[in-house]
This record gives C-alpha cells, sequence and structure tokens, in this order.
C-alpha cells in the first residue's frame, strides 16, 4: 500500500461525502480519482503528473473542480471536525482567530509607481490620517463637554432658580 491510498476505514468515512453518480458514469472509480487528488496535493505536483493509476489526470482534475464546485469538501472537513468532536478529540487550544491586519509597502507587492504619483499618494494618505485624528479628537471633545455640562435650564441649580441655602 502505498503513502496515497486510503484505508478502507478511511475511505469508509470519506465515501458518504461524495457526490456518487452525480458526476459521471463511473462511481466505482470515486475512490481511485479521490486518491489521485490526495497525491497530487500531498506531493505538490502539477496535474499532468498524477500517475495513471489514479486514471487519467484529466478526469481526475475535472472530479476535483466538480467536488470543489459542488462544496464536497468543505462538507468533508466539518464531517471530519464533528467526527473528531463526536469523539472528544478536539484541542479548542489549537484555534485561533486573529483579525489583524499588516500592511506591506506597496513595493512588496511588486508596484511599481513613478515618484510624483506616489509623493502624491503618501501625501494624501497623511492628509486622510490627519482628518481622522482631528475628527477623532473633536468627537472626544464634544463627548467630554457633554457629560461635563450641568444638568437642568440653571446650570444644575435647583428648579426655582435661587440656589440652595
Amino acid at each position: 500500500m502505498t503513502r496515497a491510498q486510503l484505508t478502507d476505514d478511511e475511505w469508509g468515512f470519506v465515501e458518504p461525502y461524495l457526490p456518487v453518480g452525480e458526476y459521471g458514469p463511473y462511481p466505482e472509480r470515486l475512490r481511485q480519482q479521490f486518491e489521485g487528488v490526495i497525491w497530487k496535493f500531498r506531493t505538490g505536483a502539477q496535474w499532468r503528473e498524477v500517475p495513471g493509476r489514479f486514471g487519467a489526470w484529466s478526469t481526475v482534475h475535472n472530479r476535483f473542480r466538480q467536488w470543489r464546485d459542488a462544496g464536497v469538501f468543505e462538507a468533508l472537513l466539518e464531517g471530519v471536525i464533528a467526527e473528531a468532536a463526536g469523539r472528544g478529540r478536539v484541542d479548542m487550544s489549537l484555534v485561533s482567530v486573529d483579525s489583524t491586519t499588516v500592511r506591506a509597502h506597496h513595493d512588496a507587492a511588486g508596484m511599481r509607481l513613478e515618484e510624483d504619483v506616489l509623493d502624491a499618494l503618501e501625501k494624501a494618505a497623511v492628509e486622510a490620517e490627519t482628518a481622522r485624528q482631528k475628527g477623532a479628537a473633536r468627537r472626544n471633545k464634544t463627548d467630554r463637554t457633554a457629560s461635563l455640562t450641568p444638568a437642568g435650564p440653571n446650570g444644575g441649580a435647583s428648579g426655582d432658580g435661587a440656589g440652595s441655602a
């Protein structure tokens, strides 16, 4: 048995997620084609290099595209997670959600601009940041003065305007 092949137990888990008969007339070849997809992504090879034992490379590729478009891999992943959770084998300490945004310099993406265009863009970015900071400061000042303004029509004095004695 090669590394690319699934055990019968593994195939028994995967098979229900594959749309048998929906794509193509040869459902008995689904395992072979699924293993071809596994082989392709495990090795990082090009589709044309998929060995013939998995079927024609174009058939394996087309099957992969059909499964991708039908959401088969997402359903399979959710099924694996649900199965692991059912067995108590999900380790939530390994889960990490990060919403950090990292901005790279425009040269990092291969973008090339004329010097005058670049200067204009950088100036506009500085102006936008300055305006944003002024707006935030203005909002903070307004919020602060609103909370410090005395309540009532007479600046917080008693309702009769005479003050308390």
